[in-house]
């Protein structure tokens, strides 16, 4: 079971700064990965962690840097000082807990932003903390492990496609949000489809089991609204131009993503009502069911009620009773008895009681 809130014991009584990494251990190694391009170039390298004096910038050329894997805090350390960012900043790229959010700096920006994939079998959101660092000509990101989400982008510098050289790192940076978010609508579809298995469940027979997946889908929206909404605020940001690294020809895409992310946002709302509307189902399936059981039993007790009474009354130990003397009592009695269940059926019935 996914955790809420990871556990932060190793930086207890550590000063502001200190690189720690929080989080599961997803990549024993850091990879490295250098692109650098130019309108009419694009040269890709791998870069030992060992061996980082291969990180430098060519004049008049953008260089973007995708680094994966967390755990080897000296080899970011290096990177953080070689770009110049601040050890508070490391320190939140290393804290996989962190809030999406924009932070400015005099010469680079700091985005954090969560990237979603769904286990089926587990029923379960693998949420990825990716930081972008946004400077004049250089972009770093960030990954906890491997992943290919960046791989459209990556293809897309190799074959020159679009507008993506000739603009500057702040498209590129757009690109790399939009793939994330894009990637949200992916896990969304996903993830409703079992909504829809589990409102089939419920809608032909429910039991304790589809109330244990209704809790289990309202307990991953958390961390589907934790990871989506503050995106919100981030686009905000950017899209208000509060920072000379955004030119004004991305203004219009981050603009376009502000809406994805607000439709992204919408979806999930949907899906939390949808969810709570399903237990309130269950709950009230559970009690109308419960209802009828009752009612059924109330029957039995109430048509047997006067019975136990003429039993009662013809049970008791009593001489001087005239009636058991005469010889057509027994089938007389039946009469009565099936007379008094016949005409409270009737009545049952003809109130709509059952």
């Amino acid at each position: 079971m996914q955790k809420i809130v990871k556990s932060r014991l190793k930086t207890i009584g550590l000063p502001p700064g200190s690189l720690v990494h929080i989080g599961d251990k997803k990549r024993d190694t850091t990879v490295i990965t250098r692109i650098e391009y130019g309108e009419d170039t694009c040269n890709q390298s791998n870069i030992s962690s060992k061996d980082l004096s291969e990180i430098k910038q060519s004049e008049g050329k953008a260089i973007w840097l995708n680094i994966e894997g967390l755990n080897e805090t000296e080899v970011l350390a290096q990177i953080g000082d070689k770009f110049g960012l601040h050890p508070l900043v490391m320190e939140d790229i290393l804290n996989t807990d962190q809030r999406p959010k924009i932070e400015f700096s005099q010469d680079y920006m700091y985005i954090c932003a969560k990237m979603l994939n769904y286990d089926k079998k587990l029923g379960e959101f693998d949420i990825e903390q990716i930081s972008l660092v946004l400077g004049k000509n250089f972009v770093i990101s960030f990954c906890e492990k491997d992943t290919d989400i960046f791989a459209p982008v990556i293809k897309r510098l190799s074959l020159s496609a679009g507008r993506i050289r000739k603009l500057g790192t702040d498209y590129l940076m757009y690109c790399l949000l939009d793939i994330i978010v894009d990637n949200y609508f992916t896990v969304l579809e996903d993830f409703s489809e079992e909504i829809e298995v589990a409102e089939d469940e419920l809608i032909v027979q429910s039991t304790s089991k589809t109330l244990k997946t209704i809790h289990k889908l309202k307990r991953q929206v958390l961390f589907l609204h934790k990871a989506v909404w503050p995106l919100r605020d981030v686009l905000s940001s950017l899209e208000r131009g509060e920072s000379e690294l955004i030119n004004e020809s991305t203004n219009i895409f981050i603009r376009d993503l502000y809406d994805h992310v607000v439709q992204a946002m919408d979806t999930t709302e949907t899906i939390r009502d949808i969810l709570s509307s399903m237990l309130d189902i269950y709950l009230s399936s559970t009690s109308n069911r419960m209802n009828e059981i009752m009612k059924v039993l109330t029957i039995i007790s109430t048509v047997f009620m006067p019975l136990s009474f003429i039993v009662g009354i013809y049970g008791m130990n009593i001489r001087n009773m005239p009636e058991l003397g005469w010889p057509y009592m027994y089938p007389v009695l039946w009469g009565v008895m099936i007379a008094i269940v016949a005409f409270m059926l009737y009545y049952f019935k003809k109130k709509k009681w059952w």
